[in-house]
């Protein structure tokens, strides 16, 4: 079966950030967390870690986003993520380096901010335009049930001062996402708690997000809308709903019809049939069976359907 072996993909219609390209920066898949929600499946043992590393080498990955950007339209973002922690690239801020010397683009870190107590990580991530980190958690206890951190990584109040100092010296936007987990954090009393650790760094903006594609875990489900809706006011008026899966979910025309293609996208980004279908100009009957040669399963989640490169082992690949 086709595997995934470029370090770009994409673009995918963001629910926040417009057309964005994804920039791989590590190796499938590793992570500093094995977060409940994880919508790429757990993190296997052998990726689940907090040791920075080379791996892959970073004038590979330019050399692929260059060639892409050669042969394409500008996205609006370039975006550092894909299938697992960009931070764990101990040389991750060269991607920014190129988006700024190189492209009209913004650039963009989705990072789960496991790393930010380290000065290193933080002065890198400050080349970023936008650094969107996560917060789910108000104390260690409830930090370790929904993200399962790897040996290694800070204790949850060194990785909140971490992002304290960040927001002193960052001159860019940060975002701040809650995943909110039925049973962990979603109610009144938790969101309280956790609005009051935001409060602490003061992100630009906080938006509340919940399982829209299946996660690493066969019993997460989604928090309802209209729970979405009464816990937002808890976090003020810099918060708002993520958001469902957009419409477009993958930009129309950027994927080919190909096995290939496709194993490169779902792997890092699950991506529902019918917007695939709109990515690569197929019916959805035709996605299926290209799914079918690209390896990919399909799950469900809340009634849509989703391609996904992984089993309930996690990731193929």
């Amino acid at each position: 079966m086709p595997q995934p072996r470029g370090y770009v993909f994409g673009p995918v219609a963001s629910r926040r950030y417009g057309k964005s390209l994804g920039v791989d920066l590590v190796r499938m898949k590793t992570c500093t967390f094995s977060c409940v929600f994880c919508q790429l499946g757990p993190t296997p043992p052998e990726g689940h870690v907090a040791e920075r590393t080379g791996d892959p080498p970073m004038p590979e990955i330019l050399a692929s986003l260059r060639s892409w950007m050669a042969a394409h339209d500008a996205p609006d973002f370039i975006t550092a993520g894909g299938s697992g922690e960009p931070t764990l690239h101990r040389d991750f801020g060269d991607v920014f380096r190129y988006v700024r010397g190189e492209t009209g683009c913004s650039s963009l870190l989705l990072s789960n901010g496991s790393l930010f107590d380290r000065p290193e990580v933080r002065a890198e991530a400050a080349l970023a335009d936008v650094v969107k980190v996560s917060l789910g958690a108000w104390d260690g206890e409830s930090f370790g049930r929904l993200v399962r951190p790897a040996p290694g990584v800070a204790p949850f109040e060194k990785i909140l001062e971490g992002y304290r100092a960040f927001r002193e010296s960052f001159a860019g936007r940060l975002d701040c996402e809650v995943f909110l987990v039925p049973g962990i954090n979603d109610s009144e009393d938790a969101c309280r708690r956790i609005a009051g650790k935001i409060e602490t760094f003061s992100p630009d903006t906080v938006s509340l997000n919940t399982a829209v594609r299946p996660g690493a875990e066969d019993w997460l489900r989604p928090v309802p809308k209209d729970r979405l809706d009464a816990l937002r006011g808890i976090f003020g008026p810099r918060a708002a709903e993520a958001g469902a899966e957009p419409q477009g979910g993958s930009v129309p025309g950027a994927v080919e019809p190909t096995p290939q293609a496709v194993a490169e996208l779902v792997s890092r980004h699950p991506v529902s049939v019918r917007a695939l279908a709109a990515a690569t100009g197929l019916s959805e009957r035709d996605v299926l069976a290209l799914a079918g040669e690209a390896g990919a399963v399909i799950t469900a989640t809340g009634g849509e359907r989703f391609v996904a490169m992984r089993g309930r082992d996690g990731i193929r690949g």
